[in-house]
């Protein structure tokens, strides 16, 4: 090997050495460095590997000299910290919409910012708990594909499966292709979804980005520009419960003080709060009534109450008789 080709390269060992195998609590000696550029084929002079770290040096790398033990020289400072690094895995792992296959290609790619000493911490926190995972490995592609479509314009097509009781993915519609206008995508419920115009029903609905199956740009247009103009996502996904349909309705609520900060959670710090008595407050609140909407209200036992619209209250009444209808005895 030509010896100005084996110092070009000399450089780039030393660089990814000090990026993979040292950090604060893991410096390498200048004998260390020698032995390591030995191993890759190069010889160096402890004095040529001086210059070549402040060469680094002067190039951006953040290259530590430490005296007491352990001593030698570390990188101190990276595009992520540890602690940013332990966030974004965790974050990767608990997604429900990534398969573990892609969790896993993900995170070795965090790991690899880091030194390998401080990556064996991250892997300590992948598998903090079973968590359940999408199977659909084409989330990727699919995320892509609607990006691409969102910028250029055009509508898409896609197959949607759902599962049946023998847990098996069966396709909707018998396999016939969805027609969209994609708008937008949220993060609801631990799940990605896409927001746009069905092109049958002229309706504005959503879908499960990772029940969503070969993806299609096509060269259609969007429609529906004059509908998402002043289109908020937010607050689609604050009174959309479980991410399931229903109609729009603006009821007012009465909740113990207790619900406060569930309220607040759910509906957001604008939402109004109207102090009836000592123990209660109203509200009123726009949401998407539905069977998930109830089971909601539900779980909040009596200290949730809808006072108005009649209608709903109505409905809301049948929803927890049939409910409770499942637990009556048969015979009575």
């Amino acid at each position: 090997m030509p010896k100005s080709f084996q110092q070009k390269l000399k450089i780039l060992y030393l660089m990814r050495v000090l990026m993979e195998k040292t950090d604060e609590n893991h410096p390498m000696t200048i004998k260390e460095l020698i032995a390591h550029l030995d191993d890759c084929g190069i010889s160096v002079e402890r004095k040529t590997l001086y210059d070549d770290i402040e060469t680094l040096r002067v190039f951006g790398m953040d290259i530590v000299s430490r005296r007491e033990k352990p001593s030698g020289f570390y990188l101190a400072s990276r595009e992520f910290e540890l602690a940013e690094l332990k966030l974004l895995v965790d974050a990767v792992q608990s997604s429900k919409f990534i398969t573990t296959g892609k969790s896993r290609q993900l995170i070795r790619k965090l790991e690899s910012l880091t030194s390998v000493h401080q990556a064996k911490l991250l892997q300590r926190q992948v598998f903090v708990e079973n968590r359940v995972k999408t199977v659909n490995e084409g989330i990727y592609y699919n995320i892509d594909q609607i990006h691409t479509a969102i910028s250029s314009n055009r509508q898409i097509s896609f197959q949607y499966y759902e599962w049946t009781v023998s847990k098996e993915m069966r396709l909707r519609k018998d396999g016939e292709r969805y027609r969209v206008s994609p708008w937008g995508m949220i993060w609801k419920d631990e799940n990605y979804y896409l927001i746009g115009l069905d092109e049958n029903s002229n309706v504005v609905k959503h879908y499960r980005v990772d029940k969503m199956m070969k993806i299609r740009v096509e060269q259609d247009q969007r429609n529906g520009g004059e509908i998402f103009e002043g289109f908020d996502a937010a607050q689609f996904a604050t009174r959309t419960f479980g991410m399931f349909g229903g109609r729009d309705e603006t009821l007012c609520m009465e909740f113990e003080n207790r619900f406060v900060g569930v309220v607040i959670d759910h509906f957001g710090q604008e939402v109004m709060i109207h102090r009836k008595d000592e123990e209660h407050f109203a509200t009123l609140v726009h949401v998407n009534v539905s069977s998930q909407f109830f089971g909601w209200l539900a779980g909040l036992g009596p200290g949730a109450v809808i006072i108005s619209p009649e209608s709903v209250r109505a409905e809301y009444k049948e929803f927890l008789e049939k409910a409770l209808g499942n637990y009556r005895d048969k015979n009575t």
